[in-house]
Order: structure tokens, then sequence, then C-alpha cells
């Protein structure tokens, strides 16, 4: 396949008015090299990198967590009509038989050729700070085991690319030298101050769950894991950006503060995106979105109604670079579970995939 005439998207942050051509669903370098002689004309359009979301625990009526194969594609499905081709699907803080059925369903639902790729799972509970649950049940909140996480991980055929885990439970610095070679560590759900969440970091985490949301707020005197995170160079965050969980002058200070090559952007969405206001479930519990804004009974914000795409508009509309935005829902991501070496940028031998988008980032075309 070759796709002419558009504005493509490269490696450097610069659109270049270029042909881009495919193979088999892999970028290759010339004409030369293309049986599939299929032309399409993107003059006028955005030629961009599928997007990577790696949190995101559902969308259009479906959760990760029903444990359910066929929920699962329909979610994959979704995505990827939204421009999100490489996906993470995203575990709650549940019972061990429950847990160990959903992971499973990875394995059950197979590849779904018509949906995003599921690129890893995020194993976002139980191992958190119950002080800090944020929408997680805290009777199944336990400390950082790695035989529990093993027992996961095998069952989902060896697929866990992230996990959080609190700095502050008990357990959770051996934890962090046991598995820092074998999964992304994220920092998160917890009320750790400064010197906790650095030393964490110093041991091998890498990542921040959700910045800002469910952690201590940043302080001048107790800058907490936000602060540690901000000292530490190879630490990544991630940042919901649907205007809810953070304020649009935060988005801006977080992609100053960390620069472009730190911030990921993620949608964190749950059942209700693609879906109207009214009742959903997250992780067993009752949420009610209304105007977008998703919360549990008690007011706890509960994950967003929005997907990774709509994260994306929002963060432009925020006052961010194009290109940094861009970066943060592509580049980013990949680099942070390791899979930046097939997807990510719009690079030869990596795979194809691909947007096809309006200045204003409405998808025309998803390849």
């Amino acid at each position: 396949m070759i796709i002419k005439n558009g504005k493509v998207f490269e490696e450097d942050g610069t659109f270049r008015i270029r042909d881009l051509y495919t193979e088999n669903h892999k970028i290759v370098a010339d004409e030369s090299q293309v049986t599939d002689r299929t032309i399409i004309d993107a003059e006028g359009l955005l030629v961009l990198p599928g997007l990577v979301d790696i949190h995101s625990h559902g969308a259009v009526g479906h959760d990760f967590s029903d444990g359910d194969p066929e929920g699962l594609k329909e979610i994959l499905r979704y995505e990827k009509s939204c421009g999100i081709t490489s996906y993470c699907p995203t575990s709650m803080t549940l019972p061990r038989e429950r847990l160990l059925k959903i992971f499973a369903s990875v394995e059950e639902a197979g590849e779904c050729g018509d949906g995003a790729v599921i690129c890893g799972i995020n194993m976002e509970g139980p191992f958190l700070d119950e002080k800090k649950r944020g929408a997680h049940e805290t009777r199944y909140i336990r400390r950082p085991d790695g035989a529990f996480f093993r027992e996961l991980n095998e069952a989902s055929g060896n697929r866990v690319k992230l996990i959080t885990v609190a700095p502050d439970a008990e357990g959770a610095m051996e934890f962090i030298d046991e598995f820092k070679d074998e999964v992304c560590i994220s920092l998160g759900h917890t009320g750790a101050d400064y010197e906790t969440a650095a030393e964490a970091l110093r041991r091998g985490a890498c990542h921040v769950t959700h910045l800002y949301n469910a952690m201590m707020p940043l302080g001048h005197r107790e800058p907490g894991l936000i602060g540690a995170a901000l000292d530490d160079p190879k630490c990544m965050v991630e940042l919901i950006c649907d205007g809810i969980h953070i304020h649009p002058s935060v988005v801006r200070w977080t992609f100053a503060g960390f620069g472009p090559e730190r911030v990921i952007l993620i949608s964190d969405s749950m059942m209700a995106a693609g879906m109207d206001n009214g009742r959903y479930q997250l992780g067993g519990q009752e949420v009610t979105v209304t105007n977008g804004k998703a919360v549990l009974k008690d007011g706890t914000i509960a994950g967003s109604a929005v997907c990774l795409l709509e994260c994306l508009r929002r963060a432009v509309s925020f006052g961010i670079p194009l290109k940094e935005a861009l970066f943060a829902a592509s580049r980013n991501p990949a680099r942070s579970i390791g899979i930046y070496g097939e997807t990510g940028s719009l690079t030869v031998g990596k795979e194809a995939d691909i947007l096809l988008a309006t200045p204003d980032l409405e998808i025309r075309k998803v390849l």
C-alpha cells in the first residue's frame, strides 16, 4: 500500500509531505518493496502513528475486569475505531480467583484482527495503599506478593507489562528489587513521602500511575511522590487529560516541568467511554456518569469516560504543542513498556499502525 501526499509525523516531531510505503502491515523503505499497489491519497491530512493507551479499564459497556473475552474484543474494536492501535487492558483490585479469570481472558480472546492489538496488561491493583485506594476496594488490597504476581502473569501468558506498587506498602522495596528487570514498575495509589518514593525509584521503579491522582499533593515542604518523580530523569509519568482529573494549567505545568520525553497521556477509561450518561460498573463498584464525569457513590472520581484520542485533542486545546501531545500518546507510552521497537512511530521496519487525520485530529482512516 502507498499513502501519498500526506503530512507525515516524523520521529523528530516535524511534519513532512512525503509518501509512505507499507507491505504486510510493516512500514518499508520505498516503492520497490511494495506488492500491494493500492494508493491512498492523503492530501490535506496528517499521517500519524497509531495511539498507544497503556492504562484503560474498558469502553462501550464492557470492562476488562468482567473477564469476558468477547467483551474484551468489543473494547479492542472500539479503541481501534478511535485511533488506538496498541492497548493495555487494565485490571482492578479484586479477589484472587476473579483476577485469575480476568488475566486468563486475554489468552482466550486471542488476536482480534479488526481491533487494537493487546500489547500487554496493566496490573493496577491490588498492591496499593488503602489510604489512597481511589476507586479500588479496600477489602481486596494486599501487600506486594511476588508469588501472586507470577501466578497472575502466567495465567495471562506472561503478558503483564506494567504493575502499580505503593512504595510505602510492606514488602514493596523487596518486590521492586525482585521484579524491576521483568516488568515496568509504576508507583501510585500511595501516601508515600518524598524519601520513600525516591528510594523506590532508586531501586528500579521508573513510572508513576496517573500523576497527581491517588497520591499526596505536591507541597513545598513535603513534595511526596510528585517531587521524587520530577527529580528522577528516568521516571515517566501518566497524565489523565480529560479536563476533569487535572486542571488544564497543571497539564501545561507538567509538560513544561517533566519535558516532552517523560509525559504519557492515558485515558484511564472505564466502560462508560463511548456511551451516554448513566450508571455503570468499575471493578464491581457502581459509577455514575454525568456530563462526562464518572464518580463513585461517595463522590470519588472513578476513571474517565473518554478515549485516548479525546485526551489527545483536549491536551492540544489546553495549549500543549501538537508534536508534544502526539509523542505523549504514541512514542512515550511505547517506550515505557518496551515496545517502541515495534510501534509508536512511522519508522521503517515497524508495524504499519497508521492514522489519517484532519489537522484538528478528526480520524479519517485507521490502517
